[in-house]
């Protein structure tokens, strides 16, 4: 109910204030646009955590023009903090300019990824553990977003992750990008996994999906 309420007020908007925009939501809110523009909307992303009471999970939003992201939005309550950057526009939190994102060898840093249960035992699993043994450390935390938004601040090193839809993507990907992060969408084992981070991390992940 939360997640189509906020999707809900978010697609009134801009239908007000965007008219010519298109829409895409994780919830159903679809809408073709005149202007080649189209918002990526994601209102709970970690939704589980949500309902559970953890606090890692946020509401994101994302502008493609075409096929170019131009910027992402995350909103965080629990902290109260958003997010906002993109490719050409440097990220900021609250206002403030976040530090440029350090580049580091995937062996230095901590990754968050998830793998569902049901792909343990699966060629996805094998992709997925050539890809995590070469980390520091994991974490599963249960918002891609918000590991983004760790990723953007220095507090985790890369994200990996497969099968992704556009809005638990771009949002995250755009404020990493707008620190001097990278992205990387890369086919292995069958699905496409997306990979954002450090550059360094991000190539030697891809590397070892792909089996090299």
């Amino acid at each position: 109910a939360a997640d189509r309420a906020a999707e809900g007020l978010i697609s009134h908007h801009l239908a007000v204030w965007r008219p010519e925009d298109g829409v895409l939501g994780e919830e159903g809110a679809f809408r073709e646009g005149t202007s080649g523009r189209r918002w990526i909307i994601d209102p709970v992303d970690g939704t589980y955590n949500f309902v559970q009471g953890l606090t890692w999970w946020c509401s994101a939003i994302a502008l493609v023009d075409g096929e170019d992201l131009q910027f992402g939005a995350v909103y965080h309550p629990h902290d109260d903090a958003l997010y906002v950057g993109g490719p050409h526009l440097s990220s900021t939190r609250n206002g403030v300019h976040i530090a440029p994102l350090v580049d580091r060898p995937l062996a230095e840093v901590c990754a968050a990824t998830y793998l569902n249960p049901a792909r343990i035992d699966s060629e996805v699993a094998a992709a997925f553990a050539r890809a995590a043994q070469g980390a520091a450390a994991l974490r599963m935390l249960g918002s891609g977003t918000m590991d983004a938004m760790a990723i953007a601040q220095g507090q985790l090193g890369v994200y990996f992750q497969h099968s992704v839809p556009e809005w638990d993507w771009l949002p995250g990907l755009a404020i990493i990008e707008g620190v001097g992060g990278a992205g990387q969408q890369i086919e292995a084992a069958g699905v496409t996994w997306s990979v954002a981070g450090a550059p360094t991390a991000v190539r030697e992940i891809c590397s070892r999906l792909a089996g090299r």
